[in-house]
């Protein structure tokens, strides 16, 4: 574990001391190296147990799949970022990458601790980073508001989970993820325990985010710089899904029940979300809304706690994470180019960059669950799942997968197809740094169409 989480700390300083000219080619190389030694953490040869353990840190077929996924994202921040980024003062450009370095630092340690409070810390610590993104390095005026819809909804969800927390440690002693599955059971039958339940369950379901608690994610997305949209959509969503999988086995009698009007909020977020997203006239507000109807799938799968519907849940996430990164980053180089993110402003690209277009072409088909990319897989695993613990839930997903497609058709048409404006002059030419972002996003997701058993958890 140290082996990848030392260089880590040591990109901070590498990126200070490092002569001007060099700072980005540095920070790329190093990161880069950090994320292919990072790929070592998919040889597990006992799948179903922990490895690597130490005091406070360990790996299991959940947590490798997404630290390797945070690992390989810090690269493609650094490639994104750079051309909006060259022209400010070097030291803005070293604290810029400094924040992104912590902020994997601090995902490293919440994916891989094995006591529930480490994790509990390390989730808080992210806020920070990403507050900083979003207000210090954001486009627009609104960006402090964004950032304080972000704060308020994550801590207002996260105080009661401490809570929760510190009883738990009360009734059993201890907060271990390798023990705490096999402590005993209480019966849970009183209110307070209905809430203490409640507010295990809610930091994550906000950080998800379940439709309902989702406002501050469209807002977060639309005002952060392109590492930040990045991370957050491909990582810091991950981390409620993750969290909810390691609690919800010491949650277990009272779930069975309590679960019911989460699941269905989730399901019916699929198709709120995807209506919503078939409204949108601005790109980035649409693939945010998209990433909230995909964890809701990937809630629904979780809750109901089957082994098919915790694997589609993971495949999900991670393949997700690349898919949706890869949109902000097509979004990001129209907006350079074009300096507007509505849709109906900047159409007609497929003339102009055809190029580029194959890559949205890609991606929006990875967004609709094409056969046979991972997207498929996990959506499948949850909606079979689902349909197994009842048949009525088909009617949702059914519907939710089809507006997905819609959406996802709609976005590519309106960005790609038909006349360009006539107020698009001397657009600057797709840079190779763009493909080869693009290019380790969608290889990644094409390859794991090879071997899925590196990404589907427990089930093996």
């Amino acid at each position: 574990m140290l082996k990848v989480l030392m260089p880590t700390i040591m990109l901070v300083p590498t990126a200070w001391l490092t002569p001007k000219s060099y700072i980005w080619p540095a920070a790329l190389f190093h990161s880069l190296m950090i994320a292919l030694l990072s790929l070592s953490w998919f040889y597990n040869p006992l799948t179903n147990s922990w490895t690597m353990i130490n005091q406070f840190m360990a790996l299991d077929s959940l947590s490798s799949p997404l630290l390797v996924l945070t690992c390989w994202l810090l690269p493609l921040m650094i490639l994104a970022s750079q051309n909006h980024l060259i022209n400010t003062p070097t030291t803005h450009q070293q604290l810029y990458i400094s924040i992104l370095t912590s902020l994997q630092i601090f995902l490293i340690l919440a994916f891989s601790a094995t006591e529930i409070m480490l994790f509990y810390i390390m989730f808080e610590a992210t806020l920070i980073p990403t507050l900083l993104l979003i207000t210090r390095w954001g486009n627009q005026a609104e960006r402090l508001n964004a950032g304080t819809y972000f704060l308020f909804y994550t801590l207002a969800g996260s105080l009661p989970l401490l809570i929760a927390l510190l009883l738990l440690q009360n009734s059993t002693g201890t907060l271990s993820m390798l023990t705490l599955n096999y402590s005993p059971y209480f019966p849970l039958l009183s209110t307070a325990d209905k809430l203490w339940w409640a507010g295990c369950l809610m930091a994550f379901l906000v950080k998800m985010p379940l439709y309902g608690v989702h406002l501050w994610l469209p807002k977060a997305h639309v005002e952060a710089p392109i590492a930040g949209s990045m991370v957050l959509a491909a990582v810091l969503l991950k981390l409620g899904g993750y969290g909810m999988m390691r609690v919800m086995p010491t949650l277990e009698p009272l779930s069975k029940e309590l679960s019911y009007p989460f699941i269905i909020l989730a399901l019916w977020g699929v198709i709120m979300t995807g209506s919503i997203c078939l409204r949108q006239t601005d790109l980035k507000s649409l693939i945010a809304y998209s990433s909230v109807g995909h964890m809701g799938l990937v809630a629904g799968g979780i809750l109901i706690q089957t082994p098919w519907g915790m694997s589609g849940a993971i495949i999900l996430m991670i393949a997700h994470g690349l898919t949706s990164s890869a949109l902000f980053c097509l979004a990001n180089t129209s907006y350079e180019r074009t300096h507007t993110r509505t849709m109906a402003l900047a159409r007609g690209m497929q003339i102009i960059f055809p190029l580029m277009t194959a890559w949205w072409f890609i991606a929006s088909l990875a967004n609709l669950a094409l056969p046979p990319l991972p997207n498929l897989m996990g959506e499948l695993m949850i909606i079979t799942s689902l349909m197994n613990w009842s048949w009525v839930t088909i009617l949702l997903t059914g519907t939710g997968t089809l507006i997905t497609a819609s959406y996802s058709l709609y976005m590519f048409l309106l960005t790609q197809r038909g006349p360009s404006p006539y107020h698009l002059l001397a657009l600057e030419p797709s840079h190779s740094r763009e493909h080869l972002l693009l290019t380790l996003h969608i290889l990644p997701l094409l390859l794991l169409m090879f071997k899925p058993e590196l990404i589907w958890g427990w089930t093996t």
